[in-house]
C-alpha cells in the first residue's frame, strides 16, 4: 500500500519515498523490533489535518483519535472483537501490535516493515497485500472499549481492569421495538475505519483482525457506503436511503464549543477513569430500513413524518435547509407544520434538553433476505462525551413516539469507551512502544 504524500510535524507536505526511506532506516536499525519507532507523518496539534484528496494521510497520533471529528470520509468498515485469552500481557501485547500496524496503513504503508512480497518465503507475509499500489484514501482507524473488557457477561474482571471501568460504560438499553441480535451487538474492542476507497477501509480491518489471531476473534463487522451525515462545514448534507438529508444539526469539528461540551471527555469527568480525558464515547445502531414499505407510502406522508422537504431538506415550517425549524408556527387548521411526532423535531436539542452528538452514520446494503426485500438501512454512529445523557433520552423518546418507527428495525447495538490518542512524537510499536489505551493499563 502506498501513499502519495503526507505532512510532517511543522505541517508540511512530505512525499511517498521520504516516509518509506524513514521506515526503511527504521527497520534497518533495529528499531522496530525493539523500542518502536517514531513515524515523521505525525501532524503536530490535537486534530488529524489531510487535504481533500484519496492520496492524503491523515496522521494516526494526537490529543484524540482521528475519525472522530475528522471530515467523514465516503466509506466505513467496522468491526468488534472478542478476546479469546485470559491473559492481561495479551492483550497489551495486541494494542502494541494493532497501534504499529494502523500508524502505518494510515499512511500508505503496509501493515507490516516488510509488506505483502517480502520476508520470509515460509512463512506468512505481514501484509495482505491489496491494498498494494492504492493511495492512503484519507484512512483513520479508531479504537475502542466495551462495557465487557471490564467485566465479561458472567461479570468476571479477566484482566483486572474493572475498578478503572468509566462509570458511564454499560451496555446500552433495550430500547422499545429493538430487534437485536446478538451476533450483531456488543464486542469486547471495536475498530473504526473510514476512508475514501472500500478496499482500503477493508484492508486495515483484514489486517487488524490477521494480527489478532490467537488473541481475540471478530464477533461482528459491518460495511459502509455513502456517509449518512457530515462533520465538517466544508460537507454538504448527504442523504439516507429514504431520501432525505439527515444529520442537519449535527455538531461539526469547527464548532470548537460544541465539541468541546458534547464529543470530547473533560478532565475530571470521571475521577476513576481519568485515563478517559480527551477521549469519547462510541455509540452504534445497526437500523434496518423497510425499504419496500417507505417507497410506497405519499409524498406528503413521508415529509409529515420526516419534517423536512424531500428536495431541499428545508423544515416544513420554511426556510432552508440550515434554517431553524419553527415548531410553534402552525397551518390554517392549527395543526403545527412541524409534526410534534417527527423525527425532526423528537430529534431536536430542543426537545434534548439542548444535548447535541457528532454523527458518523453510513448507507449499509446487504444484499436482500429470504422475501426479496432489501437487508439495507442506516449504520448509525455517533459521538459523545455522555451517553447517558446525550444518546439514551433521546433515542427513548425517538423509539417510543417517533413516526418514523413504522419503518424502522434495530438489529444491532453497541456501546465503547474511545480512549485519546497516541501522544505525537511517541514510540510506536516493539515491546515498549507507546499504544492505544495504555493510560488504562499502566496509569
Amino acid at each position: 500500500m502506498t501513499s502519495p504524500g503526507g505532512t510532517d510535524a511543522t505541517g508540511r507536505r512530505f512525499s511517498r519515498r521520504s516516509v518509506l526511506g524513514l521506515a526503511g532506516a527504521a527497520a534497518a536499525t533495529g528499531a522496530a523490533a525493539g523500542a518502536g519507532i517514531t513515524l515523521a507523518a505525525a501532524h503536530a496539534g490535537d486534530e488529524p489535518q489531510a487535504e481533500g484528496g484519496t492520496g492524503d494521510a491523515y496522521a494516526f497520533t494526537g490529543a484524540h483519535q482521528a475519525g472522530i471529528t475528522t471530515p467523514a470520509q465516503d466509506r466505513l468498515h467496522m468491526a468488534a472483537f472478542d478476546l479469546t485469552t485470559t491473559e492481561r500481557a495479551d492483550v497489551v501485547a495486541l494494542l502494541r501490535a494493532w497501534t504499529y500496524a494502523a500508524s502505518r496503513m494510515t499512511q500508505g504503508l503496509p501493515a507490516g516493515d516488510f509488506g505483502p512480497g517480502s520476508g520470509p518465503y515460509d512463512a506468512p507475509p505481514d501484509d495482505t497485500g491489496e491494498a498494494d499500489g492504492l493511495p492512503a484514501s484519507g484512512l483513520t482507524i479508531t479504537f475502542g472499549f466495551g462495557p465487557s473488557l471490564f467485566r465479561d457477561a458472567d461479570g468476571r474482571d479477566r484482566f483486572g481492569l474493572a475498578a478503572r471501568r468509566p462509570a458511564l460504560l454499560e451496555d446500552l438499553p433495550h430500547f422499545p421495538g429493538d430487534a437485536l441480535e446478538p451476533g450483531r451487538t456488543g464486542g469486547d474492542l471495536v475498530v473504526q475505519a473510514c476512508a475514501h476507497d472500500p478496499q482500503v477501509a477493508v484492508h486495515a480491518v483484514r489486517n487488524l483482525s490477521r494480527i489478532a489471531f490467537g488473541t481475540a476473534a471478530v464477533r461482528w463487522s459491518q460495511l459502509g457506503y455513502g456517509r449518512t451525515s457530515s462533520t465538517s462545514t466544508s460537507q454538504a448534507t448527504p442523504r439516507n436511503l429514504f431520501g432525505f438529508k439527515d444529520g442537519t444539526a449535527n455538531v461539526k469539528a469547527e464548532e470548537a464549543d460544541a465539541v468541546r461540551d458534547f464529543v470530547w471527555v473533560q478532565p475530571g469527568d470521571d475521577p476513576a477513569a481519568a485515563w478517559m480525558a480527551g477521549g469519547s464515547y462510541l455509540v452504534a445502531r445497526r437500523i434496518r430500513m423497510m425499504i419496500e414499505t417507505w417507497d410506497r407510502a405519499p409524498l406528503r406522508e413521508q415529509e409529515t413524518i420526516v419534517g423536512r422537504t424531500k428536495t431541499t431538506g428545508a423544515p416544513l415550517s420554511g426556510g432552508t435547509e440550515h434554517t431553524e425549524p419553527d415548531f410553534a408556527l402552525a397551518g390554517r387548521d392549527g395543526v403545527p407544520l412541524v409534526a410534534e411526532q417527527s423525527h425532526v423535531r423528537l430529534a431536536h436539542p430542543s426537545s434534548n434538553d439542548g444535548q447535541r452528538i457528532l454523527r458518523r452514520g453510513y448507507n449499509y446494503t446487504d444484499g436482500s433476505d429470504g422475501l426479496g426485500r432489501l437487508d439495507a438501512g442506516l449504520f448509525f454512529v455517533a459521538f459523545v462525551r455522555d451517553p447517558a445523557r446525550q444518546y439514551v433520552p433521546m433515542q427513548n423518546r425517538l423509539a417510543r413516539d417517533d413516526l418514523m418507527s413504522e419503518y424502522l428495525r434495530h438489529t444491532g447495538s453497541g456501546l465503547w469507551a474511545v480512549p485519546p490518542g497516541v501522544p505525537d512524537g511517541a514510540a510506536l510499536g516493539g515491546t515498549d512502544g507507546a499504544y492505544v489505551g495504555q493510560e488504562l493499563f499502566e496509569g
